[in-house]
């Protein structure tokens, strides 16, 4: 016969039993637990009992006991069938290495700005930090939405902006490597050349395809990207993966000048893509061609990105107006152009100001 308040008995096969109520779908029903000892059991009880005590007060003060690690996985399991593969890599990899273990354990009542800025190493690129606190904020938000949880907005606080310059190739390095890729051209030279004359991004001249050339109307499509992500869990294996561009702006039309059509006429061949044939380039062995063809040409190493950069300087340089070049490049605005992939060399600033000797230059010759 059990004791009084604690509904535990022993049954006729020999177990303990113990019996508990607990909420299903609005009502209360009874649960049992079972185990060779009336100790065992008794534990168990006391257990369960304080699940459903702690998932009552989850219930009425969710911000008291959800930790933004529990919330997280929730986050994840809900946003990743509609997250392109690397856009979903590139936020859990941000969570376990910059949120996981600093503020995880944290319950929602105890995230402000405050403490998270207080969290995070002061080293951190600009870039970084606003991962973060998207990724942060993109939680918290579900949260809201899902859980009734207070709208915490959580405001990313100034830092010291390291700016790295960005560089472009000078206008005799490009002559040089120029030079060099029509020496003895193959598919991958002239994949270089493609990219110097219309600014591709890397994934996107090894994923282009000849089906993407529309030859009569002179026009280039951009219609994907391949990249190499994760296959696995802990990284270890990683695999190429062909997507759609990297945003809905970077799906683009560009026009493509007769000398250029003229040249990847004489390489269309019966292959799918443009480089490699029956398969997409791994852009990690395209970078290395790259650096092979800057050595043969004898020109500074730099990355494969410096001539998305130089395309855009060369294009301002000759007159062109931003915001076609914004589109040709596949941005979202302007100002990103401008600010960072614009940058005017000395010959252009000497120009500049030498156009202003009509306005400012008239009355040197009277100085005496």
């Amino acid at each position: 016969m059990p004791k009084r308040g604690e509904n535990i008995r022993k049954r006729k096969d020999g177990r303990w039993e113990g019996r508990y109520l607990r909420q299903v779908n609005g009502g209360k029903k009874y649960r049992s637990v079972y185990g060779t000892t009336y100790s065992e059991v008794k534990q168990k009880l006391f257990d369960e009992k304080k699940k459903e005590a702690d998932a009552e007060q989850i219930k009425d003060k969710p911000e008291t006991f959800m930790t933004i690690q529990k919330l997280s996985q929730l986050w994840f399991a809900e946003v990743e069938p509609d997250l392109k593969c690397s856009t979903f890599q590139k936020y859990t990899s941000i969570y376990e290495k910059h949120i996981q273990n600093q503020l995880g354990e944290l319950t929602i009542s105890e995230i402000n700005s405050d403490v998270v800025a207080k969290s995070l190493p002061r080293q951190f690129s600009q870039s970084t930090y606003k991962s973060i606190y998207c990724v942060l904020n993109q939680i918290l938000r579900f949260g809201a939405r899902n859980y009734g949880l207070p709208g915490v907005s959580l405001k990313q606080y100034s830092v010291v902006k390291q700016v790295r310059p960005a560089e472009t190739m000078v206008q005799g390095d490009q002559q040089k490597l120029l030079e060099c890729l029509y020496t003895d051209m193959d598919n991958c030279k002239l994949g270089i050349v493609v990219c110097l004359n219309l600014g591709l991004r890397l994934g996107e001249i090894c994923a282009l395809k000849w089906e993407d050339i529309d030859f009569r109307n002179k026009i280039l499509h951009v219609n994907r990207t391949v990249q190499r992500l994760k296959s696995d869990h802990d990284g270890k294996k990683t695999q190429l993966v062909e997507s759609i561009p990297k945003t809905a702006c970077s799906v683009r039309e560009i026009p493509l000048p007769d000398y250029l059509v003229k040249l990847l006429l004489q390489f269309r061949g019966k292959g799918i893509y443009v480089l490699n044939g029956t398969s997409p380039m791994d852009p990690r062995t395209y970078q290395n061609k790259f650096q092979h063809y800057l050595r043969e040409a004898g020109v500074k190493l730099t990355h494969f990105h410096t001539l998305r950069h130089t395309f855009a300087t060369n294009c301002i340089n000759q007159g062109a107006d931003a915001k076609s070049v914004s589109e040709l490049l596949g941005h979202a605005n302007v100002n990103i152009t401008l600010n960072r992939y614009v940058h005017p060399g000395m010959d252009v600033k000497r120009n500049v100001l030498d156009s202003l000797t009509s306005i400012y230059g008239q009355k040197m010759g009277q100085v005496s």
